[in-house]
């Protein structure tokens, strides 16, 4: 007899628990992902500043499921799905892959809050192409602020916004200020990256808003004696090449981070069922998609908002609630295929945390509040723990220490640079205008702020 197929979409940690836990179950297990690897996301920001490689928190979905003997990895985009023929086609019709119980945990990605031309300018910080071009991106208008003979250029040249309060951003506005200000301050002749100008735009009265007052006002006088300026209630109505524009006034950036917002998985619209406003697909108690008895829906794709389980609040999308519902997803599974009922999902809330640089965090967890030293210890065990292979754990730890005595952040290479056309100039006259060069991944050399028409406001 045929074993029961379960197909999995996404190889993050909801994905990955699904299938671990299914491991003695009767079933043939296809593992979908558009990659071949397991991406550590809170980590993403350090390989855009620099301080690791991707490699070193990233595995390869393979390697991960090696040993289990009924999983399969497919690498594939699933671009169709059928749900009346159990089906989901991939890259565009080149394969079909029939289901018994379907478990969609694709992820977020960014969202721009309908301003996606946005996303051109102020990359998000979701995959690790996006850190690859962040870091591509700062260390290139640095290498041309050296050459540079204008000082106000130079000094646009050396601004970088990050936009966005959040645990996100306030990690990538700590890790500019910790490569700037002291990991290059020594690798250059003419400028001076100690006095680059970072700007961290928060929308709301608060930094962290989902965490307790006192801890956003620590963060905020903690960056700001990092030299992160911080602008609180100030909302960014355009986004344009070098130019960022708020209700505040404007500020002349060459890199600008997005870090404001994420949505839904453009995934969850071929399903065709009911979607929140960010577009996450809305799902019963125990995590199967209304209306759809074999389909589960997982992690940041997902809007889980159940009276029984966190104050009837929206999950928060975090590593913890992916693994939890991952492990539930497959019990659940299990319980169909023996003819029980399934169980409603409740989330055990470990605590939140950020970490704001060097030797300095701010964490939560069952009623005990910490910052600092403290939390900083905290945030690095329990993201090294979360690290799903023991290799990449030694590898971070080692390289931590390094940094963290010697401030040498080695994963600094720039590749990939786009080649000028022959009517550029590789070092233009100061204050001409730019030509723009093409749309590259790993562009670093946009066009003067203003050569592009303001987008809607809206954000």
């Amino acid at each position: 007899m045929q074993k029961h197929r379960v197909v999995i979409v996404g190889g993050g940690f909801a994905g990955l628990g699904v299938a671990r836990n299914l491991r003695k179950a009767p079933v043939e297990i296809t593992l979908v992902d558009r990659s071949n690897h397991h991406l550590f996301q809170p980590l993403l920001y350090q390989v855009a500043m620099g301080g690791l490689n991707p490699a070193e928190i990233a595995s390869p979905i393979r390697v991960v499921l090696r040993k289990q003997k009924n999983a399969t990895c497919w690498m594939g985009e699933v671009t169709a799905i059928d749900t009346a023929a159990k089906t989901i086609t991939l890259d565009n019709g080149t394969q079909t892959l029939p289901y018994d119980t379907l478990v969609l945990a694709a992820g977020g990605r960014t969202s721009y809050f309908g301003n996606d031309e946005w996303e051109k300018v102020a990359p998000g910080l979701k995959t690790i192409e996006d850190a690859l071009k962040i870091r591509q991106r700062v260390l290139l208008a640095l290498e041309r602020a050296e050459r540079c003979q204008d000082e106000k250029e130079r000094e646009r040249l050396s601004t970088m916004v990050v936009i966005g309060g959040g645990p996100t951003g306030v990690e990538m506005a700590g890790g500019l200020a910790e490569l700037t200000h002291h990991v290059l301050r020594w690798d250059f002749r003419a400028v001076k990256p100690s006095q680059a100008r970072i700007v961290l735009l928060e929308g709301g009265p608060n930094l962290l808003a989902a965490m307790p007052e006192k801890f956003s006002k620590y963060t905020a006088k903690k960056l700001q004696s990092m030299g992160v300026e911080v602008r609180l209630s100030e909302r960014v109505q355009s986004i344009e090449r070098g130019r960022v524009v708020t209700d505040k006034g404007e500020i002349q950036a060459e890199n600008i981070v997005w870090a404001a917002g994420v949505g839904g998985n453009p995934l969850g619209k071929l399903l065709g069922s009911e979607t929140d406003r960010a577009g996450r697909v809305v799902v019963e108690a125990d995590m199967r998609v209304k209306g759809l008895e074999n389909v589960y829906c997982l992690g940041d794709m997902a809007s889980y908002v159940h009276p029984h389980t966190f104050n009837g609040k929206p999950l928060p999308g975090v590593a913890p609630v992916a693994m939890q519902q991952g492990k539930q997803a497959a019990a659940n599974i299990w319980a169909q295929l023996k003819g029980q009922p399934t169980r409603p999902f409740k989330y055990f809330d470990k605590g939140t945390m950020a970490t704001i640089g060097r030797s300095s965090a701010v964490a939560m967890s069952q009623g005990m509040e910490f910052t600092g030293l403290t939390a900083w210890f905290a945030w690095l065990f329990i993201h090294v723990a979360y690290l799903v292979d023991l290799q990449n754990q030694i590898l971070v730890i080692m390289r931590w220490i390094w940094a963290y005595f010697t401030w040498k952040w080695n994963a600094r290479l720039i590749t990939n640079i786009p080649k000028l056309q022959p009517s550029q100039s590789a070092d233009p006259t100061p204050g001409a205008p730019r030509p723009e060069a093409p749309e590259s991944t790993a562009s670093a050399d946009p066009a003067p702020a203003g050569s592009e028409p303001a987008p809607t406001p809206g954000s």
